[in-house]
């Protein structure tokens, strides 16, 4: 046991079970003091995961406690200018584990670089994934761009290694203190109380993960492959926000399906759901420029709209579009929309309202429990058509039929957009072919199309053939 105190800096990893940087923290150190940065720019556009972020953060705590570890939080513009302070320090030893976006990861070299000329031990471990990003290539040595092959590869390989021995953490001898002016969770809390509605719905720690997991596996999985299409069941895993930060390891997500031996296509599509989130962190880190920008050049050029208008249709779900505008308000309400709306709903901005997908990517970061840069980035260029192994252009969601098939009673438009409760399942889904009655009339109760559908999936269609 190393006599210095072990300093443990969280990110995305708010658990205990697969916290590989946290144990060794733990088995090196008789005290351990986790620290976590609250970059605010970081978060200013991502005004809902605050929420999530703060809430975490508090549960987290509260959990190290049994372990007498503290837990502090520090408010910082920049982690350049916090470590070059730390590591004036002799008394610390430094632990982490990656964050596979291409700023993170050029950040740890720049830290490796320092701790190393400062002579600072330090450990820096795998983070939520199942493999590293750079251990799956072609046979080249270029990076897969089409997903099927990509996630062969990736699944063979992971079966293939020997599985990484399982950490423990341990209780330290006693809760030591360590950084000045700390901040509580609740400071980080977004202004805009729009956040209660969420209260009612997560439970922002480990053992809700571990426990919504159980039950998903149990009642779930078997239905997956098919159920995850309808939005009106609950027959996905809604786990997203919980890997997102951290509370549960894909490689315990990836354990508990296969131990739990259920046969069937379900649990190999779910486990697939793991595929496209670690194809798109390769992705990000290969192709860095498509954070900010088109992955394929060609649509440089495309004649995007600016509209003020449609987009605060789209934003508010006032788009006359019932699917549509159901998606959009599940959306605010509980920091979360089904995935399969979230493929219509993009669909409709891109291609029915001609606005560039960047606009949509935006607004999801900012209301999204679940928001990751690599999946948000890549569904919303997956979507227009822009991304690699992405849908081609032309293939223009009818949000008619979408919702006629998906939601054929119109269950779910009817949760969402009460509005609409008493319209006929024959009309629910295009509710302007309603004959107005005393206690439903459109463009008083519910708006009119913004766009008509065949025009908008024509005009569309044009401006592709331009570029």
């Amino acid at each position: 046991m190393s006599k210095k105190i072990g300093l443990f800096w969280l990110r995305d990893d708010f658990r205990i079970t697969k916290n590989h940087g946290l144990a060794e923290a733990t088995k090196n150190h008789d005290q351990v003091v986790v620290f976590y940065l609250y970059k605010k720019s970081i978060f200013k556009n991502q005004e809902a995961q605050k929420w999530w972020l703060s809430k975490s953060l508090f549960n987290f705590k509260k959990k190290l406690n049994n372990f007498n570890i503290a837990l502090e939080i520090i408010e910082t513009e920049s982690f350049e200018v916090f470590f070059d302070k730390l590591l004036k320090k002799k008394d610390i030893s430094i632990y982490w584990n990656k964050v596979y976006e291409p700023d993170y990861l050029k950040f740890d070299q720049h830290l490796l670089k320092n701790l190393k000329i400062k002579n600072i031990f330090y450990g820096i471990f795998k983070g939520n994934t199942l493999n590293e990003i750079s251990e799956i290539k072609k046979s080249d040595g270029t990076p897969f761009k089409v997903f099927t092959p990509f996630w062969r590869n990736a699944e063979k390989h992971y079966i293939e290694k020997i599985p990484s021995k399982e950490k423990i953490i341990k209780k330290c001898l006693r809760k030591k203190n360590y950084f000045q002016n700390c901040i509580n969770a609740d400071e980080i809390l977004p202004k805009k109380k729009w956040f209660k509605n969420f209260e009612k719905i997560w439970l922002p720690d480990e053992e809700s993960a571990l426990k919504e997991l159980k039950i998903f596996i149990k009642n779930r999985i078997v239905n997956y492959s098919d159920d995850r299409n309808f939005p009106n069941k609950i027959g996905t895993s809604k786990l997203s926000p919980f890997i997102k930060f951290g509370q549960i390891h894909v490689e315990t997500i990836w354990d508990k399906c296969i131990n739990a031996n259920i046969k069937g296509i379900g649990t190999s599509k779910f486990l697939a759901e793991i595929g496209w989130r670690e194809f798109n962190h390769t992705l990000i880190n290969h192709f860095p420029h498509m954070l900010k920008n088109n992955y394929s050049k060609k649509f440089d050029k495309f004649p995007w709209e600016k509209n003020i208008k449609f987009l605060s249709a789209w934003k508010k779900g006032l788009t006359g579009y019932p699917i549509v505008d159901a998606g959009m308000r599940e959306l605010y309400a509980t920091g979360w929309m089904h995935n399969r709306v979230r493929m219509i709903v993009g669909s409709f901005l891109v291609k029915h309202l001609v606005i560039n997908w960047k606009e949509g990517e935006k607004y999801f970061k900012n209301c999204l429990l679940d928001f990751c840069a690599a999946s948000n980035v890549g569904g919303w260029q997956w979507v227009a058509g822009s991304g690699a192994d992405a849908a081609p252009y032309f293939r223009i969601f009818n949000p008619i039929l979408q919702g006629e098939k998906f939601d054929k009673d119109g269950e779910y438009v009817k949760k969402w957009v009460p509005e609409l409760k008493n319209i006929s399942r024959k009309f629910i889904h295009k509710p302007w072919e309603f004959i107005s009655d005393k206690n439903f009339k459109l463009g008083r109760d519910y708006p009119f199309p913004i766009v008509n559908h065949e025009e908008a999936r024509a005009k569309a269609l044009n401006a592709f053939k331009l570029i």
